[in-house]
């Protein structure tokens, strides 16, 4: 695929991802008033987005087709320690963001560091995770 139109299916994946943390983070903290609630909200998010973004780079992304159930847990927890290091910037930036301003802010902060992030995890998925396939 030419790199112009995995770059655009990527970044479409990407908001898509995002649009789902964000609605379960919306979701939790309409859910969920009180102690911890930026962190539980953001953890949802986080699990959730994970999930659907992996889903989505697999089959549309890097074209991984295995189907075992080994060899996708292997690639799951590298998928996940990559975005350890994304998931450190997203989360960074959006409670530097809700520190600095409003809920909304908060919201902001989060498409600026989960797009920094996006950015960052195809080239380390790219690399580690999916090498064999791309």
């Amino acid at each position: 695929m030419p790199h112009l139109g995995l770059a655009a299916r990527y970044a479409a994946f990407a908001a898509v991802s995002t649009a789902i943390n964000l609605a379960t983070q919306w979701l939790s903290f309409h859910l969920y008033r009180g102690p911890g609630e930026l962190m539980l909200g953001i953890a949802a998010g986080t699990a959730t987005g994970l999930v659907s973004k992996y889903v989505l780079d697999k089959f549309w992304i890097f074209d991984d087709r295995s189907a075992g159930v080994i060899e996708n847990v292997q690639k799951f927890s590298y998928y996940t320690l990559t975005g350890v290091i994304t998931t450190a910037i997203f989360w960074g930036t959006e409670a530097a963001f809700a520190l600095a301003g409003n809920q909304a802010m908060r919201y902001l902060g989060a498409v600026v560091g989960l797009s920094i992030g996006y950015f960052l995890k195809f080239h380390l998925d790219r690399r580690f995770v999916f090498r064999a396939t791309s």
